[in-house]
């Protein structure tokens, strides 16, 4: 700390332009760069390694990812300030639907890969104006063409999203960016499949699958939203075989009658139990089918018996299963009803029923369906107009279907019980806060219905590093792997080991799907830790320190990382999982694209400052939901304040003469004391609470004490402060320290303003000082509460002078004063800043200001 009055603060400190100024500079500097050698030296425990959410590089950023990730920031470099060595990656997570899905509106253009390259292909837009969105008003064009574009936009997006990173001030190291459709991302990836593959944990399977008919693509149970949609309960007589009668259902899909396998009631329910084991036939069709019975089945529903149709809902397929029943699907991957009807539909009247719906979207075949069961009398009454909640894919528009597919799976817990118990072990192993978002993973894994669908129908993606050979009736056969030395491959243009492009389709085909994104970014440890690639730095980031990230992605990111890391590593991924919460509107609706109520962070960035925007952030405990009003950020404008007030309260600090020793040493006087014992139990309740994860609770215990320090402190002291002599001496030094402190503490949430005034009196980076201890303040003992009874007497004073309508200019001839002990040590600082000439002291419980005699206000 220098002895004198630095020179270089400005006339008018101010937050404008901070960003512009100190991001270039710590890029520059290398502030924020993983220092390899530093850890390796150092050893694995030195370093806090941060597993960072890639977001998805298609549209734009939203307030909710500011939220998430200053609080991942905020934690990162509170560790670096406590001597770790840092790696804190970022990636892009740019392949999958949502970049598909923007690239054909921004470009106006869909995917047909039978089409050939377009070397001079020119799209026909650029941004999406005038595109409908809707796939017959976007040319077709070839895979590459189409990937070539993915890759141009997805290349802009990021570049975006850094900028808006770089703003925010996150202290990621840039040169450890990476993306997870890049190379060495895709060679992680199928390493890993690979790996799966060879230990059987992933495999190929017949089985049903859920089908977004608009991507024409499988969707992962982790994919799932429910939709309240309008429907209608259909009764339905199916005919008893021994001719005694009918047994009557209710069904919203009426359409799926050809699909009908069998008649479900629970197995207690007294109606149905005559039924068991006979059999009935289904209206229209006449296809003769069982009445069974399963516990799933629920009593109070319809009328207590239901149809099982391959495939109407996912409970469907585990009647299907459990029952060991036949298949009949009847809906393609169009979402119309196929042209060939089931086997079971056997009479020519049936099949002329059949002919009557094939072709038809779900919609229309549900209509004709109640038109022909209304002429056949088989409808019982009207339909009974409900709403229910339907499966859609999180990022489609219309409901899922379920159909027979071959897909990839990964292994998951799902039927494999050690495995489970496995998974639900290591979420325990994993400290994550809040500590109830655990049950959320739990839940999640207890709650698995099936293995993890990775293979999925589209273009821009990992390519699933398989071909397979081809017999002489061209089915395919066996599969063909490639070397992990060759990697990434794509199956669709490369060769399998031993063979030529001249054998493609003759004794080998590529495999043509690609992996869910799920599948590259549930790696992102691997990924950007170098496994295998570089052992020597897996090994000092692996398992990583923290993972950060959003509640809603329990499900699908944090588990499917827990998922790999187990099976390829048998560890856990990371030590610690911070999870934030939801960003709410003023209505206290979670903040959505989907919904229309987001708001972009740039214009609050620009606006208010990222300093202040990173205190609205901050002023919210992990896993609790923050209400942001757009056009009233009150929070942030509080934060600001606070930026502002750094700026000025440091520049009034040192602009007091220093003319000795601004040491601890010179702190002799009894009120520099007790605030430096204050400010001490403050850097306590930081340091515990930011090492717990409540970064809220570390802000919350600064900031207070800092505006006790601004308003009050920094007014009892400053005459002396002014003045010359050991007091003042005391002053100052007091003042400095106490700037210094708080600096550090506030360093993490306002990184631009605290680094402005540190720069004015170090040469080093606040961010990369130390965090402050106790022993800066000389380990004072515990504060005897005189900066707490001096303020208090100020308050009494400056209301005796506001009462008497005076100026606080006005000096105080005398006065009495009745307090604790205690003040008697604060009345010298008491005078100078309240003007009193005299003072009669009284030792008393209460704190009162008497007797006051003003002397006359000047004209």
């Amino acid at each position: 700390m220098p002895d004198s009055t630095p020179a270089s603060i400005p006339e008018k400190p101010a937050l404008e332009g901070l960003e512009d100024k100190w991001g270039p500079a710590w890029e520059s500097q290398g502030t924020y760069r993983f220092d390899r050698a530093d850890a390796i030296a150092r050893g694995k425990g030195s370093v806090f390694s941060v597993d960072t959410p890639p977001p998805t590089a298609s549209g734009s950023l939203h307030i909710g990812h500011v939220f998430s990730y200053t609080h991942m920031d905020l934690v990162t470099r509170f560790q670096r300030m406590r001597g770790k060595a840092i790696f804190y990656p970022m990636g892009w997570d740019d392949n999958g639907l949502p970049t598909e899905r923007r690239v054909q509106n921004y470009y106006g253009v869909r995917c047909d890969p039978s089409l050939p390259y377009d070397p001079d292909f020119t799209p026909p837009l650029q941004g999406g104006e005038g595109s409908s969105g809707k796939a017959a008003d976007q040319i077709p064009i070839s895979r590459r063409n189409f990937i070539e574009l993915c890759e141009e936009l997805t290349a802009e997006d990021e570049k975006q999203f850094e900028d808006l990173w770089r703003q925010l001030g996150l202290s990621v190291d840039w040169s450890l960016t990476y993306r997870t459709i890049g190379d060495h991302a895709q060679a992680a990836a199928q390493r890993a499949f690979l790996r799966n593959l060879a230990r059987g944990e992933a495999y190929q399977a017949d089985a049903p699958t859920l089908w977004d008919i608009t991507f024409r693509t499988a969707v992962a149970q982790a994919e799932l939203e429910d939709k309240e949609q309008p429907a209608a309960y259909h009764r339905v007589a199916f005919h008893r075989t021994d001719g005694d009668g009918d047994i009557h259902i209710e069904t919203t899909r009426p359409e799926l009658l050809a699909a009908c396998v069998a008649l479900v009631a629970h197995p207690d329910d007294e109606r149905y139990k005559p039924f068991f084991g006979t059999t009935v036939t289904t209206p229209l069709f006449g296809v003769e089918v069982p009445v069974v019975a399963h516990h799933l089945a629920q009593q109070d529903k319809g009328s207590g018996i239901a149809m099982i149709c391959t495939f109407g809902d996912v409970t469907d397929v585990v009647w299907w299963r459990e029952l060991d029943l036949p298949n009949r699907t009847i809906i393609g991957a169009d979402g119309r009803i196929i042209a060939e009807p089931p086997a079971a539909i056997e009479t020519d009247a049936a099949k002329a029923t059949y002919a009557e719906l094939a072709g038809k979207t779900v919609f229309s075949a549900k209509a004709r369906t109640v038109e022909l069961l209304r002429e056949s009398g088989e409808l019982i009454g009207d339909p009974k107009p409900i709403s229910h909640a339907v499966k859609f894919f999180e990022k489609g528009d219309k409901p899922l279907e379920i159909i027979s597919t071959r897909q990839w799976y990964i292994t998951n817990g799902a039927r494999d019980e050690s495995l489970r118990e496995k998974l639900v072990a290591a979420g325990r192993e994993i400290s994550f806060t809040p500590d109830h978002m655990r049950v959320r993973y739990e839940n999640w894994v207890g709650g698995l219905t099936g293995d993890w669908l990775i293979s999925r129908q589209r273009f821009f993606g990992v390519p699933i590093p398989v071909w397979y050979e081809l017999d002489a009736d061209g089915e395919k056969g066996a599969v063909i792997v490639p070397t992990e030395e060759s990697l990434p491959v794509d199956p669709s243009s490369d060769v399998p080991p031993g063979y030529s492009e001249t054998d493609r389709g003759k004794t080998f085909v590529g495999e043509v799907d690609i992996m869910d994104t799920w599948a590259t970014s549930s790696l992102t440890p691997q990924i950007a830790g170098g496994w295998v690639t570089d052992p020597e730095l897996f090994d000092l980031v692996f398992p990583y320190a923290l993972r950060s990230q959003g509640q809603d992605i329990i499900r699908t990111w944090l588990f499917s990382t827990v998922l790999r890391a187990e099976l390829e590593n048998g560890t856990i991924p990371w030590k610690n999982a911070g999870i934030s919460g939801f960003i709410v509107d003023p209505d206290r609706k979670k903040m959505s694209k989907s919904k229309g109520n987001v708001v972009t962070p740039k214009g609050m960035l620009d606006d208010h400052g990222s300093d202040a925007v990173r205190y609205w952030a901050a002023s919210s405990r992990l896993g609790t939901d923050a209400a942001f009003d757009p056009q009233n950020p009150k929070q942030i404008k509080i934060g600001r304040r606070l930026a502002i007030k750094v700026l000025n309260a440091a520049k009034f600090v040192y602009g007091f003469p220093a003319t000795g020793d601004v040491s601890l040493d010179a702190v002799t006087q009894p009120l520099d004391r007790d605030m430096l014992a204050e400010l001490a139990s403050v850097v306590r309740v930081a340091t515990e609470s930011l090492e717990n994860f409540d970064h809220a609770r570390a802000l919350e215990t600064t900031e207070q004490f800092f505006w006790t320090f601004c308003d009050d402190y920094l007014e009892l002291v400053k005459e002396r402060a002014y003045g010359t002599g050991e007091g003042q001496a005391s002053a100052v030094a007091a003042l400095r320290t106490a700037i210094d402190v708080f600096l550090r503490l506030l360093a993490p949430y306002l990184p631009f303003a605290t680094e402005e005034v540190w720069s004015w009196t170090h040469e080093d980076s606040v961010h990369t000082s130390a965090w402050p201890t106790v022993a800066d303040l000389g380990s004072p003992a515990d504060p005897d509460g005189l900066l707490t009874v001096v303020s208090e007497a100020l308050i009494s004073i400056r209301r005796a002078k506001t009462d008497a309508k005076a100026s606080q200019k006005t000096e105080v001839l005398s006065a009495t004063i009745t307090g604790p002990a205690q003040l008697e040590d604060g009345l010298a600082d008491l005078k100078a800043v309240g003007r009193i000439a005299g003072v009669t002291f009284v030792e008393s419980d209460e704190i009162l200001v008497t007797d006051i005699v003003l002397a006359e206000a000047p004209e």
